[in-house]
Protein backbone atom coordinates (compact mmCIF):
# COMPACT_ATOMS: atom_id res chain seq x y z
CA UNK A 1 0.00 0.00 0.00
CA UNK A 2 1.02 3.25 -0.67
CA UNK A 3 2.31 5.76 2.04
CA UNK A 4 0.53 9.16 1.89
CA UNK A 5 0.77 10.79 5.16
CA UNK A 6 4.41 10.17 6.58
CA UNK A 7 5.02 11.37 10.16
CA UNK A 8 9.05 10.18 11.26
CA UNK A 9 11.06 11.52 14.00
CA UNK A 10 8.31 13.45 15.70
CA UNK A 11 9.03 15.17 18.71
CA UNK A 12 6.59 17.89 20.71
CA UNK A 13 6.45 19.64 24.15
CA UNK A 14 4.21 22.19 25.15
CA UNK A 15 5.38 25.11 26.50
CA UNK A 16 5.95 24.60 30.70
CA UNK A 17 5.52 21.25 30.26
CA UNK A 18 7.70 18.42 32.38
CA UNK A 19 8.56 16.16 29.63
CA UNK A 20 7.99 15.50 25.45
CA UNK A 21 4.21 14.97 24.69
CA UNK A 22 6.00 13.06 21.72
CA UNK A 23 9.84 12.03 21.45
CA UNK A 24 10.83 10.15 18.36
CA UNK A 25 7.34 8.95 16.94
CA UNK A 26 7.30 7.62 13.74
CA UNK A 27 3.59 6.68 11.91
CA UNK A 28 2.64 5.97 8.16
CA UNK A 29 -1.02 6.25 7.39
CA UNK A 30 -1.62 3.80 4.04
CA UNK A 31 -3.80 4.22 1.21
CA UNK A 32 -6.54 1.59 1.45
CA UNK A 33 -5.93 0.92 5.17
CA UNK A 34 -7.84 2.07 8.36
CA UNK A 35 -4.65 2.87 10.54
CA UNK A 36 -5.84 2.97 14.56
CA UNK A 37 -3.67 5.11 16.68
CA UNK A 38 -4.52 3.69 20.16
CA UNK A 39 -3.18 3.77 23.56
CA UNK A 40 -4.09 5.22 27.72
CA UNK A 41 -4.87 8.43 28.54
CA UNK A 42 -1.99 10.96 27.91
CA UNK A 43 -0.13 8.83 25.71
CA UNK A 44 0.35 11.44 23.29
CA UNK A 45 -2.30 9.61 20.26
CA UNK A 46 -3.53 13.45 19.74
CA UNK A 47 -0.99 15.41 19.79
CA UNK A 48 0.32 12.95 17.20
CA UNK A 49 -3.24 13.10 15.69
CA UNK A 50 -2.53 17.42 15.61
CA UNK A 51 0.58 16.79 14.22
CA UNK A 52 -0.53 15.03 11.33
CA UNK A 53 -3.15 17.20 10.50
CA UNK A 54 -1.32 19.89 10.54
CA UNK A 55 -2.54 21.77 13.34
CA UNK A 56 1.05 21.15 15.78
CA UNK A 57 4.31 21.69 14.39
CA UNK A 58 7.07 19.42 15.92
CA UNK A 59 10.27 20.53 17.04
CA UNK A 60 12.01 18.01 15.67
CA UNK A 61 11.36 15.69 12.57
CA UNK A 62 8.95 15.49 9.57
CA UNK A 63 5.69 15.00 8.32
CA UNK A 64 4.91 14.91 4.81
CA UNK A 65 1.68 14.56 2.53
CA UNK A 66 2.47 12.52 -0.62
CA UNK A 67 6.21 13.14 -0.58
CA UNK A 68 5.55 17.02 0.56
CA UNK A 69 5.95 18.50 3.53
CA UNK A 70 2.81 19.38 5.33
CA UNK A 71 4.68 22.87 6.36
CA UNK A 72 4.82 23.84 2.61
CA UNK A 73 1.33 23.12 1.40
CA UNK A 74 -1.15 26.17 1.01
CA UNK A 75 -4.12 25.38 3.33
CA UNK A 76 -6.62 25.39 0.57
CA UNK A 77 -4.33 22.93 -1.49
CA UNK A 78 -4.38 20.37 2.27
CA UNK A 79 -8.25 21.17 2.38
CA UNK A 80 -8.53 19.73 -1.40
CA UNK A 81 -6.37 16.33 -0.02
CA UNK A 82 -6.99 15.36 3.72
CA UNK A 83 -10.13 15.93 5.80
CA UNK A 84 -9.61 15.96 10.15
CA UNK A 85 -12.64 15.44 12.40
CA UNK A 86 -11.38 16.55 15.73
CA UNK A 87 -13.23 15.19 18.87
CA UNK A 88 -14.78 18.40 19.44
CA UNK A 89 -16.96 20.42 17.05
CA UNK A 90 -18.19 24.17 18.53
CA UNK A 91 -20.49 25.92 16.09
CA UNK A 92 -21.19 28.80 17.57
CA UNK A 93 -24.21 30.51 15.26
CA UNK A 94 -27.05 29.02 14.32
CA UNK A 95 -26.66 27.07 11.67
CA UNK A 96 -28.64 24.20 10.05
CA UNK A 97 -27.24 20.56 9.76
CA UNK A 98 -27.21 21.20 6.06
CA UNK A 99 -25.50 24.42 6.58
CA UNK A 100 -22.83 22.98 8.46
CA UNK A 101 -22.16 19.88 6.30
CA UNK A 102 -22.11 22.44 2.93
CA UNK A 103 -19.37 23.88 4.74
CA UNK A 104 -17.29 20.61 3.95
CA UNK A 105 -17.76 21.81 0.19
CA UNK A 106 -16.05 25.34 1.24
CA UNK A 107 -12.04 24.16 -0.65
CA UNK A 108 -13.96 23.40 -4.12
CA UNK A 109 -15.67 26.70 -4.28
CA UNK A 110 -14.48 28.22 -7.70
CA UNK A 111 -13.39 24.77 -8.96
CA UNK A 112 -15.46 22.46 -11.19
CA UNK A 113 -15.83 20.11 -8.38
CA UNK A 114 -18.24 22.60 -6.62
CA UNK A 115 -21.10 21.19 -9.42
CA UNK A 116 -20.79 18.17 -6.84
CA UNK A 117 -22.00 20.14 -3.67
CA UNK A 118 -25.45 18.95 -3.67
CA UNK A 119 -24.69 15.50 -4.07
CA UNK A 120 -21.79 15.29 -1.60
CA UNK A 121 -23.87 17.07 0.53
CA UNK A 122 -26.99 14.61 0.38
CA UNK A 123 -24.65 11.68 0.59
CA UNK A 124 -22.55 12.83 3.33
CA UNK A 125 -26.18 12.96 5.38
CA UNK A 126 -27.84 9.71 4.27
CA UNK A 127 -23.94 7.92 5.19
CA UNK A 128 -24.45 9.30 8.74
CA UNK A 129 -28.20 8.92 9.37
CA UNK A 130 -28.99 12.53 9.61
CA UNK A 131 -31.06 13.52 6.59
CA UNK A 132 -34.14 14.18 8.78
CA UNK A 133 -31.98 16.25 10.78
CA UNK A 134 -30.47 18.67 7.94
CA UNK A 135 -33.08 21.60 8.73
CA UNK A 136 -32.61 21.44 12.73
CA UNK A 137 -29.81 23.85 13.99
CA UNK A 138 -26.40 22.39 15.68
CA UNK A 139 -26.97 23.61 18.39
CA UNK A 140 -30.47 21.99 19.18
CA UNK A 141 -28.71 18.58 18.74
CA UNK A 142 -27.81 16.02 21.04
CA UNK A 143 -24.06 15.49 21.44
CA UNK A 144 -24.19 12.58 19.59
CA UNK A 145 -25.75 14.08 16.62
CA UNK A 146 -23.72 16.96 16.40
CA UNK A 147 -20.88 14.45 16.59
CA UNK A 148 -22.64 12.64 13.13
CA UNK A 149 -23.32 16.28 11.62
CA UNK A 150 -19.09 17.03 12.09
CA UNK A 151 -18.83 13.82 10.46
CA UNK A 152 -20.34 14.46 7.17
CA UNK A 153 -19.13 17.47 6.82
CA UNK A 154 -15.53 15.41 6.92
CA UNK A 155 -17.38 13.31 4.76
CA UNK A 156 -18.99 15.95 2.28
CA UNK A 157 -15.09 17.46 1.91
CA UNK A 158 -14.74 14.30 -0.39
CA UNK A 159 -10.98 13.84 -0.20
CA UNK A 160 -9.45 10.23 0.17
CA UNK A 161 -7.16 11.17 3.61
CA UNK A 162 -9.46 11.22 6.84
CA UNK A 163 -8.02 11.97 9.82
CA UNK A 164 -10.99 11.17 12.51
CA UNK A 165 -9.85 11.76 16.55
CA UNK A 166 -12.40 9.76 18.46
CA UNK A 167 -15.23 9.33 16.32
CA UNK A 168 -17.33 7.13 18.14
CA UNK A 169 -16.84 8.78 21.51
CA UNK A 170 -20.37 10.26 21.77
CA UNK A 171 -22.36 8.09 19.74
CA UNK A 172 -24.80 4.93 20.60
CA UNK A 173 -24.15 1.53 20.11
CA UNK A 174 -25.27 1.40 16.34
CA UNK A 175 -23.86 4.43 15.29
CA UNK A 176 -20.56 3.52 16.57
CA UNK A 177 -21.12 0.75 14.49
CA UNK A 178 -21.95 2.92 11.63
CA UNK A 179 -19.11 5.31 12.03
CA UNK A 180 -16.45 2.31 11.97
CA UNK A 181 -17.89 0.81 9.01
CA UNK A 182 -17.63 3.78 6.74
CA UNK A 183 -13.98 4.38 7.90
CA UNK A 184 -13.56 0.45 6.82
CA UNK A 185 -15.74 1.48 3.30
CA UNK A 186 -13.64 4.72 3.02
CA UNK A 187 -10.45 2.47 3.26
CA UNK A 188 -11.18 -0.55 0.94
CA UNK A 189 -12.21 2.28 -2.14
CA UNK A 190 -8.52 3.49 -1.72
CA UNK A 191 -8.59 6.21 1.18
CA UNK A 192 -5.94 6.54 3.91
CA UNK A 193 -7.70 6.77 7.17
CA UNK A 194 -6.23 7.19 10.77
CA UNK A 195 -8.75 6.97 13.59
CA UNK A 196 -7.90 7.85 16.89
CA UNK A 197 -9.75 5.11 19.28
CA UNK A 198 -10.40 4.13 23.20
CA UNK A 199 -12.08 0.95 22.62
CA UNK A 200 -9.24 -1.67 21.37
CA UNK A 201 -11.83 -3.91 20.48
CA UNK A 202 -13.00 -1.64 17.58
CA UNK A 203 -9.29 -1.48 16.82
CA UNK A 204 -9.17 -4.93 16.23
CA UNK A 205 -12.21 -5.89 14.50
CA UNK A 206 -11.83 -2.48 11.75
CA UNK A 207 -8.33 -1.47 11.97
CA UNK A 208 -6.33 -3.23 9.10
CA UNK A 209 -2.51 -1.29 11.31
CA UNK A 210 -2.48 -0.04 14.81
CA UNK A 211 0.10 2.33 16.15
CA UNK A 212 0.36 2.31 20.15
CA UNK A 213 1.58 4.84 22.23
CA UNK A 214 2.51 5.59 25.66
CA UNK A 215 4.25 8.39 27.72
CA UNK A 216 4.71 9.96 24.36
CA UNK A 217 6.68 7.11 22.36
CA UNK A 218 5.37 4.48 19.94
CA UNK A 219 5.22 0.99 21.65
CA UNK A 220 4.55 -0.82 18.95
CA UNK A 221 3.29 -0.72 14.98
CA UNK A 222 2.03 -3.14 13.23
CA UNK A 223 -1.70 -4.91 12.14
CA UNK A 224 -3.65 -4.69 15.60
CA UNK A 225 -3.52 -8.39 16.28
CA UNK A 226 0.27 -8.67 16.49
CA UNK A 227 0.69 -4.72 18.67
CA UNK A 228 -2.38 -5.36 20.95
CA UNK A 229 -1.13 -8.85 23.12
CA UNK A 230 -2.58 -9.40 26.21
CA UNK A 231 1.19 -8.65 28.11
CA UNK A 232 1.53 -6.02 26.08
CA UNK A 233 -1.93 -4.22 26.91
CA UNK A 234 -1.35 -5.06 30.46
CA UNK A 235 2.18 -3.48 30.41
CA UNK A 236 0.99 -0.13 28.90
CA UNK A 237 -2.60 0.57 30.10
CA UNK A 238 -2.28 -1.33 33.97
CA UNK A 239 -5.16 -3.78 33.70
CA UNK A 240 -4.30 -7.32 33.23
CA UNK A 241 -6.43 -8.65 30.41
CA UNK A 242 -7.11 -11.81 28.30
CA UNK A 243 -7.01 -11.84 24.63
CA UNK A 244 -8.90 -14.31 22.47
CA UNK A 245 -10.67 -15.46 19.25
CA UNK A 246 -14.19 -14.39 18.91
CA UNK A 247 -15.82 -17.83 18.62
CA UNK A 248 -17.88 -16.38 15.42
CA UNK A 249 -15.99 -14.26 13.50
CA UNK A 250 -11.86 -15.28 14.99
CA UNK A 251 -11.04 -11.54 15.68
CA UNK A 252 -9.17 -11.02 18.41
CA UNK A 253 -11.86 -10.09 21.75
CA UNK A 254 -9.48 -8.12 24.55
CA UNK A 255 -11.38 -8.69 28.16
CA UNK A 256 -10.52 -6.95 31.18
CA UNK A 257 -9.71 -9.41 34.08
CA UNK A 258 -12.04 -8.94 36.91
Amino acid sequence: MTARLVATGIRVRYDGAPRDALTDAAIEVRAGEVHALVGPNGAGKSTLFAVLAGDVTPAAGAVTLDGRELAARHPRDLARRRAVLLQESRVSFPFTVEQVVRMGRAPWARTPAADDDDAAVAAALAETDMTALAGRTVSSLSGGERARAALARVLAQRVDVLLLDEPTAALDLRHQEDTLRLARGRAQAGAAVAVVLHDLNAALAYADRATLLAGGRVVASGTPAEVLTAERIGDVYGQPVDVFPHPLTGVPVVVPQR
